[in-house]
């Protein structure tokens, strides 16, 4: 049986009449830019995160990078964000003109380690942006206390997170700022970029939204130099639709992630990431922290031993099930960012050799998920 990684269609056709009415709703409207269907999904954002202001945007890295500017940081700005994440989030940092400083994960988590992150803090530093990585919040007290005491704001990547939750509190809405992403195959994915911004600051929220289109108000008059970080109101009519399904949809994630669980720890030789033992089990098996709503946008194993990681890869595909790695190279060994400093992060490296994400997508059969199980099986045997 072929499992695919991800199949969107299983999803968005199940939806398709409510789909097409809202493409149609939009284009009887003639309003194609912000309006309307942008202002009520942003509603519809705050209501469902709690939070007091959520402003749509372009995509998930312009999230990240708008929040940036509207927090003022730039060039000689340190910031302190994870080695261990999808580019964007080190890459906005650069693109402010400010430096990155990279922070080692936690092993259990995948997340930002408060510890190895306080160490790394200098006078030059302005912000932490912790990354809620594969659907499961990163420690934040630790992370906004550290934050508190040097002043330091805050900016969560939650773009893999949308509906997670850390002690009650959704992801997103616990700093200064949040930046989520409705890339197509997120939690709540769209049809092509789109991202938000969530705060519970009036003023964050009101220079956001400047600086979302060029700075200008009124039109034509710019009191900031922006972007053009608007986002279409037929995107946010089409997820306006999918909105209201998401609690289904991570439920069923979670469902599934159960489903591995209880399929792999049974075999010899895995072991649960929280467990004493887990680094030298042959596949650890991730968990979600009981204080954390995890959504399960990945669900990510950690193959040990040299070249284990790629070899069980290449047997799931040969098999016809799809995986894919996230992520093989650290930030802090991309080229791009040669210039910052040398760093010892062991934990990030490790992780970078051993990890594998397989179908965990809402959709996904019993069926394919006892065959994915049953692959992996059968490599360990």
């Amino acid at each position: 049986m072929s499992v695919p990684l991800l199949d969107l269609n299983r999803q968005n056709t199940a939806l398709h009449d409510e789909l097409a009415g809202a493409f149609e709703r939009v284009l009887r409207s003639g309003h194609f830019i912000l309006g309307t269907e942008v202002e009520a999904f942003e509603k519809e954002c705050a209501a469902f995160l709690g939070a007091k202001h959520t402003i749509a945007v372009s995509s998930g890295t312009d999230a990240i990078l708008v929040a940036l500017m509207a927090l003022g940081i730039g060039p000689g700005d340190e910031v302190i964000c994870p080695t261990f994440t999808f580019f964007a989030t080190a890459g906005c940092v650069a693109r402010v003109g400010a430096t990155p400083v990279f922070a080692d994960a936690d092993p259990v988590t995948f997340n930002l380690d408060p510890t190895d992150a306080a160490r790394r803090i200098t006078p030059r530093t302005k912000a932490i942006i912790p990354v809620h990585l594969f659907g499961q919040s990163a420690e934040m007290e630790p992370l906004l206390a550290l934050a508190k005491e040097r002043s330091l704001a805050v900016i969560e990547d939650a773009a893999q997170s949308f509906g997670a939750r850390h002690r009650g509190r959704a992801c997103g809405t616990m700093g200064d700022a949040g930046a989520f992403s409705f890339f197509p195959s997120k939690n709540l994915g769209g049809f092509g970029d789109g991202g938000l911004v969530a705060t519970n600051r009036d003023d964050l929220a009101d220079r956001v939204r400047l600086l979302r289109t060029h700075g200008a108000k009124p039109k034509y008059y710019h009191k900031l130099v922006g972007g053009n970080f608007r986002l279409d109101a037929l995107q946010c009519a089409l997820l306006r639709v999918k909105l209201p399904h998401l609690t289904a949809y991570s439920a069923a994630r979670q469902r599934n992630a159960a489903a591995y669980d209880a399929h792999l720890s049974r075999l010899p030789g895995v072991a649960r990431a929280d467990t004493p033992g887990a680094p030298a089990a042959r596949l650890v098996v991730p968990v979600a922290l009981p204080h954390n709503d995890h959504i399960w946008n990945q669900y990510t194993l950690r193959v040990t031993g040299a070249g284990r990681r790629d070899a069980l890869k290449q047997h799931l595909m040969a098999h016809g099930i799809g995986c894919e790695i996230y992520y093989p190279v650290p930030m802090h060994r991309q080229e791009c960012f040669a210039q910052c400093a040398p760093a010892n992060l062991p934990v990030a490296e490790r992780l970078a050799g051993e990890v594998v994400s397989v179908p965990i997508y809402p959709e996904l059969t019993d069926a394919e998920a006892r065959e994915t199980a049953a692959g992996i099986a059968s490599f360990l045997q």
